[in-house]
């Protein structure tokens, strides 16, 4: 089953003798996982986890540290929602990585591209293939970098029973307006329930097109250091409440792209060292990932501040919500 709505992608904390702080990601989690946002009748909260991934600092990490990660998170979601760990490197390493997400009782995969070498569509099926020939898991395939998926390869991937979606990243609206409607008219059997994401960095300022073209699954590494912003934005997308999302817009969310722009790497240092100012000790990133710089993590928590600023003027802020019942 393809995870729907809106993405977790945590951060893999590191302490300070450089080793994986697993109480500190379990709380990160938590947080997480008890960020709730009234939509309509019901609440909306993260729809899936996936750990170990971009944000966690996958290619930084260790086997050991790997199977500690989805252990831990496998505990602490406790069936809450899906998680899903992070798999790549060559064929036989993703095979190694997905038998230990199995093991750990994992929902999924998101299959990250080969390492380093580059081939054709074709062959980027048969490197799918290969490692999903080795798990009983559910992979979602990230299209990205080297991992070069046309409409012709996003439908023969639904050929293989354990890929359930594609997770995009290359950013290119008009080539993923023609995958996906490629694939959902193609006449396949899985047409209409195969999934798509939306994996950009920062996903948020691109949301509203790639919901345009059929893609409402979204990964947001806000919800790493501001879920109260991350959901806010989310309920104001899928209910039409185009006022708020255009206020966190122009707040929150376009600042910070400008800023994570800045320096290559920020993406995952930026949302680290957010995490930090919201007190969660997730340490500093690996190399070859740089630190922000003091000056940034200032502008960081002003942007921060503007998000929220624009929560508590529309009432959206949990706390002031809880504060006038």
């Amino acid at each position: 089953m393809f995870p729907p709505g809106l993405l977790a992608f945590p951060l893999t904390p590191f302490a300070d003798d450089d080793t994986v702080a697993s109480d500190v990601f379990a709380r990160h989690l938590e947080r997480q996982l008890d960020a709730r946002r009234p939509i309509g009748d019901e609440a909306s909260s993260p729809s899936a986890w996936f750990v170990a991934c971009g944000t966690g600092e996958f290619s930084a990490l260790s086997i050991a540290e790997y199977r500690e990660l989805v252990r831990t998170a496998v505990e602490v979601v406790d069936g809450r929602a899906p998680v899903y760990a992070g798999a790549g490197g060559g064929p036989q390493l993703a095979r190694e990585f997905a038998r230990i997400a199995a093991e750990c009782r994992a929902d999924g995969l998101l299959l990250l591209p080969p390492y380093l070498v580059s081939s054709t569509p074709a062959g980027v099926v048969e490197h799918v293939r290969y490692v999903a020939a080795a798990t009983p898991l559910p992979i979602v395939v990230y299209r990205r970098a080297n991992a070069v998926i046309d409409p012709a390869a996003a439908i023969t991937l639904m050929d293989i029973p354990n890929v359930v979606g594609i997770k995009d990243g290359v950013g290119d609206i008009d080539a993923m307006s023609r995958l996906v409607a490629a694939a959902r008219t193609s006449g396949h059997a899985r047409a209409a329930t195969f999934g798509f994401l939306n994996g950009l960095p920062t996903a948020e300022v691109s949301a509203p097109a790639y919901r345009a073209i059929g893609v409402d699954s979204y990964s947001s590494a806000v919800l790493s250091f501001a879920p109260d912003i991350a959901l806010a934005f989310y309920d104001a997308l899928v209910t039409g409440a185009t006022d708020v999302r255009e206020q966190l817009l122009e707040a929150f969310y376009l600042p910070l792209t400008r800023l994570r722009d800045q320096v290559p790497g920020y993406a995952v240092a930026l949302v680290k060292a957010g995490a930090r100012l919201d007190g969660v000790p997730v340490g500093s990133v690996r190399p070859p990932l740089v630190e922000a710089t003091p000056e940034h993590i200032d502008r960081l928590g002003r942007i921060i501040d503007q998000g929220r600023a624009v929560l508590r003027a529309k009432s959206l802020n949990p706390e002031v919500a809880e504060a006038t019942k």
